[in-house]
């Protein structure tokens, strides 16, 4: 397994191919990563490796977590993730690691949290049938039952009702990278990506399923 990187989304737009054929793109701004921690089985119990990204004043951090960076001698950084690796031997603490990382016409895994839409009701959130409109109906979009009676008595857990719409963390696989621009850490991902311009993303790639 390969590690990932993290990066934020600036936007889409459109490229054309060779052929002149018009590409849908999501355009994204991905590291530089800096390694903070590499995990040992003997040690923590599983062979990982720490990634830290964005960089932001020490005031926003608690002494934890500032802590955690200064002892590797690393700036304090927003955003830390882990992803599980096969051979340690590989990285380093304080090691930089850019888009590069990536090349084109590979295919990668997007994970990010997309757009919440708010409270939504059955029909729109889970694709649920409308009662009927006439002849005395007056269940047109409300929810109808949603338990049994005395036995068990309650509502199961994880029964579809209505609720906040999106603002989940989801993952879109196999995207396929376009280009790249290793002066700005640009990378172009043909389709959509989770969330809205500036979400944190993190993309590793698509031979890579298992994150921490």
């Amino acid at each position: 397994m390969s590690i990932g990187l993290l990066g934020n989304k600036i936007g889409m737009t459109q490229i054309f191919d060779e052929s002149g054929k018009i590409i849908p793109v999501t355009i994204l701004k991905v590291g530089p990563c800096i390694i903070t921690q590499v995990k040992r089985e003997n040690i923590d119990g599983y062979n990982a490796v720490q990634i830290g990204y964005s960089n932001v004043s020490n005031k926003a951090l608690t002494q934890a977590e500032l802590g955690h960076l200064q002892k590797s001698n690393i700036p304090a950084l927003k955003y830390l993730k882990e992803f599980r690796i096969n051979n340690k031997s590989e990285f380093e603490v304080g090691q930089v690691l850019k888009v590069d990382l990536f090349s084109p016409g590979q295919t990668v895994n997007i994970k990010g949290k997309n757009i919440g839409k708010g409270f939504s009701g059955l029909q729109k959130r889970h694709n649920f049938a409308r009662g009927p409109m006439t002849h005395g109906s007056k269940n047109h979009r409300e929810p109808g039952s949603i338990g049994m009676g005395t036995t068990p008595g309650r509502v199961l857990p994880a029964k579809k009702m209505a609720g906040q719409l999106g603002n989940k963390i989801t993952t879109i696989k196999k995207l396929k990278v376009i280009q790249l621009n290793l002066e700005e850490n640009i990378l172009v991902i043909k389709g959509s990506v989770p969330g809205k311009p500036g979400n944190l993303l993190s993309i590793v790639p698509s031979e890579q399923t298992r994150l921490k």
